[in-house]
């Protein structure tokens, strides 16, 4: 059983072609539910005087999310190269069976987990994926907030390539993790039954995620499963509303280019004015939260903001 299952033949990279249009471009064939959704929750919110979209952010979303997805299907190629290159080096190589896509699956989010977690605590990825933080109004679009840059954090996901899974199933479980969560960003479904809020990044689960509230911050990276959260303790119940966005909210909300790159922007800048090699190393990777505290506490606005606190 073990000879057949593993050590599966290499694949041909003279066959790449032919693999990819075997791959199934699962997000596209989903886009016009998911369009059909949030205009569903766009009426219904317009219907029930509820303030949860904005047309600026709408179209920013709208804008960041198609560029995202032309940028996937122009780097198909090259990622399914890269996976089947690692394919080819290991001998344990998987053959292809629909039901590994479960081991996958599990392993890919306990991945994702951690790419999310170091995305938080690491400017340099921040950077990659501050741009799905920018909305101030949580619904459905929010989802389509994906940055053009996040194909860097590949390398968190390289260790699921290595067990020896076949592309097509990387391929498949990748598409159906971003797809999973498209659901979770409205505000139309409340708490679900324990067990499945106990277990998966459910709409409040995921709505903690994107509250900019300091008890809020750095909470529930999970994907899919919030179970990890609940095992490294980052796990944080939603007990208020949480108010939506980033600690220094962003201008130009409608500008795809903006939201994605404003925060290299400001990289460069605190790089520009840096004292010494060593802040700008931590300009780069310091925890955000800690460049933001000593950046206020450098230009004195720190002591400021703590003078006021007392005297209230």
């Amino acid at each position: 059983m073990f000879e057949t299952f593993f050590g599966a033949e290499k694949i041909s990279l003279n066959s790449l072609e032919t693999i990819e249009q075997g791959v199934p471009n699962i997000i596209v064939w989903a886009a016009p539910f998911m369009f059909f959704f949030v205009l569903l929750e766009y009426f219904i919110s317009r219907w029930q005087n509820k303030k949860l979209y904005s047309r600026s952010e709408t179209i920013g979303s709208t804008l960041v999310g198609l560029g995202n997805v032309a940028i996937g299907l122009v780097l198909k190629v090259f990622l399914l190269w890269i996976f089947i290159a690692i394919y080819n080096l290991i001998p344990w190589r998987m053959s292809f069976h629909w039901w590994t896509f479960i081991p996958c699956y599990i392993l890919f989010d306990f991945c994702s987990y951690w790419a999310h977690n170091v995305s938080h605590r690491l400017r340099f990825f921040w950077a990659t994926h501050v741009a799905h933080h920018t909305g101030e109004h949580y619904n459905l679009t929010v989802s389509f907030r994906l940055s053009w840059v996040q194909y860097f954090k590949i390398i968190f996901f390289l260790p699921v390539a290595l067990l020896g899974f076949h592309p097509i199933i990387l391929f498949v479980t990748n598409q159906v993790a971003v797809l999973f969560q498209f659901w979770v960003h409205t505000e139309y479904i409340k708490k679900m039954p324990w067990i499945i809020e106990y277990i998966f990044a459910t709409p409040s689960n995921h709505r903690v995620h994107h509250g900019s509230q300091e008890k809020y911050i750095n909470k529930n990276y999970g994907a899919t499963f919030i179970i990890w959260d609940r095992i490294f303790g980052t796990f944080q119940e939603e007990t208020e509303r949480p108010i939506y966005g980033i600690t220094h909210n962003i201008d130009h909300k409608h500008d795809p280019i903006h939201i994605n790159f404003h925060e290299y922007y400001d990289i460069i800048r605190d790089v520009r004015q840096a004292d010494g090699w060593r802040e700008v190393l931590f300009y780069i990777f310091g925890n955000p939260s800690d460049i933001d505290t000593y950046k206020r506490r450098k230009n004195g606005l720190l002591h400021i903001t703590e003078e006021k606190n007392t005297e209230h």
